[in-house]
């Protein structure tokens, strides 16, 4: 992971636990989502990324959402460097194999053209 990916990627993780930690699950399952988005292609980030998805789908009781972060978690630690679906969210709401379109200031970061 390159310096400006790995900075994207921490500050990401470092909004969803600071909104985690406020209570505002909504806002950190959404820097959670980028955070994903950026580290689904590393074993270490992406996994990190589900973990946080996991403990509000615990703290809001949503089974599909922990159900849905349990199976992801055990994905990522074995296809993270195989084949990733550029641009998934990965939380339990979308197809865990759907390509999607990527923010355009994450398309900077990851070097995406268009």
């Amino acid at each position: 992971m390159d310096v400006k990916l790995r900075e994207a990627f921490d500050t990401e993780i470092k909004k969803a636990k600071a909104a985690y930690f406020n209570q505002d699950d909504s806002l950190a399952f959404h820097h959670l989502e980028r955070a994903h988005i950026l580290g689904q292609s590393f074993v270490i980030p992406h996994t990190t990324s589900h973990w946080w998805m996991l403990k509000i789908g615990v703290r809001t009781n949503n089974s599909q959402e922990i159900f849905g972060q349990l199976t992801r978690i055990v994905a990522s630690l074995v296809f993270s460097k195989i084949w990733v679906p550029i641009g998934n969210t990965g939380g339990a709401n979308v197809n865990p194999v759907k390509t999607m379109p990527v923010p355009k200031d994450l398309k900077k970061v990851l070097k995406i053209k268009n």
